[in-house]
This record gives structure tokens, sequence and C-alpha cells, in this order.
């Protein structure tokens, strides 16, 4: 078999891709200060300074490139969790522990916990992103006597609602997020029939250095 030697972008090529990450970024940013409402296809190219025309050479409109924009957060999220606990082997400490990092997000990555926030349970009908792994946690919990839940859908949802409040209320000034992110994972786990000293031992597990969530280590 002959092996096709890779062939490195040309300048032009870079000079795309630049522009392209360039405009995902500016509405990663403007979707987490606003959610991606009333904002401008050239206040848009000014936040990630580009050209006005070079938009349309990337995306077909501002819905597009605000789905992209989420959807690569999304993605980002995911594989952060799933590299995080890849050493983990019980369903109930990997979903614990996945909640109470994407909690401290407000605090290691704000942007991430910000268009988390303003996706709000537009998450849970997300193909892509950790909403699917998260469902596959509680099942496979379920299934291995760790959660008594009857349907794991309602289960993710009620997750959901309880993180977001959580991450709403540890963003307040002079709140205690790590106490106000573990007690929300408490009473998720409870709900789930996790028995008292299982639930203090699932949420006293250590968890990376704040420098290794951040992504500085």
């Amino acid at each position: 078999m002959t092996l096709v030697p890779e062939v490195a972008p040309t300048r032009v090529e870079r000079r795309k891709a630049r522009t392209r990450a360039a405009l995902v970024e500016a509405a990663q940013q403007i979707y987490a200060e606003t959610g991606g409402s009333d904002v401008s296809i050239q206040q848009i190219t000014e936040r990630a300074d580009v050209g006005f025309g070079s938009f349309y050479n990337h995306f077909a409109s501002k819905t597009e490139l605000f789905d992209v924009a989420v959807a690569e957060i999304l993605e980002e999220h995911a594989a952060w969790l799933t590299e995080l606990t890849a050493q983990e082997q019980d369903p109930a400490a990997v979903f614990a522990t996945s909640m109470r990092l994407t909690g401290r997000l407000v605090r290691t990555r704000p942007l991430m916990a910000q268009v988390l926030m303003n996706s709000r349970f537009s998450l849970l009908g997300a193909g892509a992103g950790h909403a699917p792994h998260a469902l596959a946690d509680i099942t496979r919990a379920a299934e291995a006597g760790r959660f008594t839940v009857d349907d794991p859908v309602l289960a993710l949802a009620c997750t959901a609602g309880c993180l977001l409040a959580a991450m709403s209320l540890g963003s307040l000034d002079g709140a205690d997020l790590d106490a106000v992110v573990d007690g929300a994972t408490g009473n998720v786990l409870r709900m789930f029939g996790v028995a008292e000293d299982e639930v203090r031992a699932l949420t006293a597990l250590p968890l990376p250095s704040e420098d290794v969530q951040a992504g500085r280590a």
C-alpha cells in the first residue's frame, strides 16, 4: 500500500482558516454575552477583526455561524470531560465528577460556562456535546444498580435544570461556587436513589487541579 504524503495547507487556505476561526470565536463571545440576539453581521466581523465581505465566504447566515459556534463549544466541553474522567470506571462517579467539573466552569472556563447557560434546555436536544454522554452515564449507572431511575431522559432533564441553576447561583457575588455546585450534585444523586454515605463520598472525590481544568497545565 502506497502512503500518500500529507500536503501542507497553502497560504490562502491558512488565511481562510484563521478568518473562519476568528468569526467563530467572535460569535462565541457574543453568544456568551447576549445569547446571540440583536447583533448584526457588521458587529460580528468587527469583533472578529475581519472584513465584512469575508463573512459570506464561510457562513450563509448569522444563524449558521451561531449554530457552529455553539456546537464547537459543546464538543469542546464533551471532549474535556471525557479526558478528565477517562480513568474512572464507576459510572456514578463519572456522572458526579462531570457535574461538579461543569459547575466549576463558571470559574475555570467562563466563556464555556456562559455559552452553556445561555443555551439552557436546547442542550438536551443536541445530538452533539455532553448531553448524549451524560445520558449514557445515567443509563450505565442505572443498569449497574448505582442509580434508581425509571426514565433516563427525564433524569437528564432534571440534572440539566439543577446544574444550570447551580451555575447561575454560584455566579452571584459572594456565593461559594464549590459549595453550591457540590450541593446541587448531591441533591441530584439523592434524587437518583443514592445512599447518603455514597452521596458524601461521590461529592468529595478529588478533582483535577484548576490549572488542569482551565487548560493551563
